[in-house]
């Protein structure tokens, strides 16, 4: 029995603030940060079969050509998606307080949403897909089972960035390879940097000042060299191959979730993926206000790859 302190459930039995069970979670799971977001999905899906809302966490689950999808709100930042990847894992696994049994079930877990590109050739208005992550969150360092999985990424991107005493330790954290192929073997590939906030920890001033120079240049700098599994689709992305290729993966662009979903979805055993729309070039200084049809293609598009 789980004490109701440390996983809380709502009145009706559903995780407390996700609000779902394991009948109404869905193996194919799209994240958003904006609950707004979600009603686009009741556009696209062909049946809606559940639906809740809970402060920002607003959940939808139906079908899609045949295909169960949840699509869920995670609010911003790190800290929500502790919550939230720990509920879903959870509502695999525990029923009225009490661990079931081993479930066979693994959900595949990808996040749609915004950010802001660290190289100059990115512009706003277009995709990136999240190949690895790098976060500055920190979070992953306060669970005993976190052992970094790839352990030289993380001392050179330490490395290089020689971040300021007092800042979280960085963690690297690769994605899914299977999902990169799957949904984003067209888009712009590469590391996704996730802060721990909007501001001061992206290398914005407003009254206060960021503790680090040129934090967004030195982002943009780090290159990894890997040699790595990768699976590419077919042009109409129902086919994947098995590769391998050498690559070179830049700091593509900076936001404030990937890090910790990859993180979870590593230990938990999940598959997850990043895919962001570029509203902001950082090293251009521009900004894209009206995001919204490019967002609705973006989540059609990332429907469509899913189903």
């Amino acid at each position: 029995m789980i004490r109701p302190s440390e996983l809380p459930l709502a009145a009706d039995g559903s995780l407390y603030h996700i609000h779902l069970t394991s009948s109404t979670l869905a193996d194919k799971v799209l994240l958003v940060g904006d609950p707004g977001r979600v009603e686009m999905f009741k556009g696209i899906f062909d049946s809606v079969e559940h639906e809740s809302r809970n402060r920002e966490l607003h959940a939808l689950t139906g079908t899609y050509h045949g295909t169960r999808m949840t699509a869920l709100s995670t609010g911003m930042g790190c800290d929500n998606i502790d919550i939230v990847m720990t509920e879903l894992d959870a509502a695999l696994h525990v029923e009225g307080g009490e661990w079931k049994a081993e479930s066979d079930r693994h959900l595949q877990l990808v996040r749609i949403g915004t950010s802001g590109s660290l190289q100059e050739e990115i512009d706003c208005g277009s995709r990136v897909a999240a190949a690895c992550a790098v976060g500055l969150d920190g979070l992953m360092n306060y669970y005993k089972e976190w052992n970094t999985p790839l352990p030289e990424m993380e001392h050179a991107f330490a490395a290089h960035m020689a971040l300021p005493e007092g800042t979280a330790h960085p963690y690297c954290v690769q994605g899914s390879s299977l999902l990169l192929g799957q949904v984003g073997a067209d888009m712009h590939q590469g590391i996704t940097a996730t802060a721990p906030g909007f501001y001061g920890p992206q290398g914005r001033a407003v009254r206060l000042h960021p503790s680090m120079e040129d934090l967004n240049g030195k982002l943009a700098s780090f290159e990894w060299h890997t040699y790595s599994r990768m699976f590419r689709t077919s042009r109409n992305a129902r086919q994947t191959r098995n590769i391998r290729e050498a690559r070179t993966l830049r700091v593509t662009n900076l936001e404030m979730e990937t890090s910790a979903i990859y993180g979870f979805s590593h230990l938990l055993g999940h598959d997850a993926l990043t895919v962001c729309l570029i509203i902001a070039n950082r090293p251009k200084g521009t900004f894209l206000n009206d995001y919204h049809e490019p967002m609705r293609q973006l989540v059609g598009t990332v429907v469509e790859r899913m189903a």
